[in-house]
């Protein structure tokens, strides 16, 4: 979904920009997280440069699971300018997720 130049990007560098990340805590062997794949590619179409769209695996990031609090998956969390914007546990549509990320958009 998101592709970067050959430059790895940090966690903290991608989340502090003023694009709008929404990241995706999943863990391979969650049914409702493989819900959310197909959902998250529509709405990188959707919604293009508009936001950015990264997927933790908490099984090899247990840090930023627990750094975040996340204690269910799937988790997203919307970020914008280093901050947590918005947080939701569970499966959610691409039109749900499109809506809150331009409430945010436009409420800078």
């Amino acid at each position: 979904m998101q592709t970067t130049s050959n430059k790895k990007e940090t966690f903290a560098e991608i989340i502090n920009g003023s694009t709008p990340v929404l990241v995706d805590f999943f863990a391979e062997w969650c049914g409702p997280c493989k819900m959310m794949k197909p959902i998250l590619e529509e709405l990188h179409i959707r919604m293009g440069d508009k936001v950015r769209i990264i997927k933790i695996d908490i099984d090899k990031s247990p840090e930023a699971a627990n750094t975040f609090q996340v204690q269910s998956v799937p988790t997203l969390m919307l970020f914008q300018n280093g901050k947590t914007i918005w947080r939701n546990s569970g499966v959610l549509q691409a039109t749900q997720l499109e809506r809150i990320i331009e409430q945010y958009r436009t409420n800078k």
